[in-house]
């Protein structure tokens, strides 16, 4: 029998969007629909389970799914002890205290027997252990934010991403415990067919992700300025350099970061290029 290496996903929200996403652009592909909890990727070696996101950490620990793409949260919440594979970038939140907004903030100690609500009281409750504040801790499973307004809570501990849901219950950040992003986790008892297949799997995430941080740039550059303009497109390795049909000038071809696009162009600019173009790729074997 083929091997089959099995994924956790979240089966809603915005973290299964992102994750499926990156499979697809992966070329890992699963079709989801009439409420199915499993389903076959096709043209890869991979079965998918769509679970609650706060069941994934358990779900690979006891060796039910081989691998989950789970937010970094959730497994500090869990506290069972995975392997990280893969930071993915995506689904990037923190976890914060947070008080209703007229309220004057002292510090740390504004919370000693104060009565926090949270969904993550095992973080919460490490991090005042860390800081010696006594507190009362309140889980609840969802609304969180709404606590303080209904007499249930003095603040609350919670995920914070724009902070406009914090804006719209009044309430104000004061202070961040930590910060989170979706991540790949795996079993750390996985055979070596699984570790085989899950190994394409990273190739193949590391191709996209790398796509999608970097950008391939065309431009023309006088040929007294190709030097200074290679020193600030080092590239892969180093640009490509093409002579033009037009004497005393150069078509130079490289990669620049996503990030430090605005930057970049800027100092071309300065230095005589022309005619930028900037192209997106569509994957990137490093």
């Amino acid at each position: 029998m083929n091997t089959i290496l099995r994924i956790a996903l979240q089966k809603k929200g915005r973290l299964f969007e992102d994750s499926r996403d990156l499979l697809k652009e992966a070329g890992i592909m699963f079709n989801l629909g009439n409420g199915r909890l499993i389903a076959s990727a096709s043209k890869f070696p991979m079965e998918v389970l769509f679970l609650r996101d706060d069941d994934i950490p358990q779900t690979v620990s006891d060796g039910v799914a081989d691998i989950g793409i789970v937010g970094e949260n959730e497994l500090e919440e869990k506290g069972f002890e995975l392997r990280t594979v893969k930071k993915l970038g995506f689904s990037k939140c923190r976890l914060s205290l947070a008080i209703p907004k007229e309220i004057e903030y002292t510090g740390l100690s504004w919370f000693k027997q104060k009565k926090i609500a949270t969904s993550y009281p095992k973080i919460l409750q490490r991090f005042f252990d860390e800081k010696n504040i006594n507190a009362e801790i309140h889980e609840i499973a969802g609304s969180v934010e709404i606590a303080p307004g209904i007499g249930l809570a003095d603040a609350i501990f919670d995920i914070v991403s724009s902070g406009s849901t914090l804006v719209a219950n009044h309430l104000k950040e004061v202070e961040k415990v930590m910060d989170s992003e979706a991540v790949l986790v795996a079993s750390d008892n996985l055979s070596p067919e699984k570790e085989a297949i899950l190994g394409q799997m990273i190739f193949r995430i590391n191709a996209v992700m790398a796509s999608n941080s970097n950008k391939y740039i065309l431009l023309n550059a006088p040929n007294d300025k190709v030097d200074k303009i290679v020193d600030i497109l080092p590239g892969m390795k180093s640009p490509t350099v093409l002579p033009l049909a037009e004497k005393g000038w150069s078509s130079v071809h490289s990669v620049i970061k996503e990030d430090h696009f605005w930057e970049v162009i800027g100092q071309l600019k300065e230095n005589g290029a022309q005619g930028i173009l900037i192209v997106p790729i569509e994957k990137m074997i490093l």
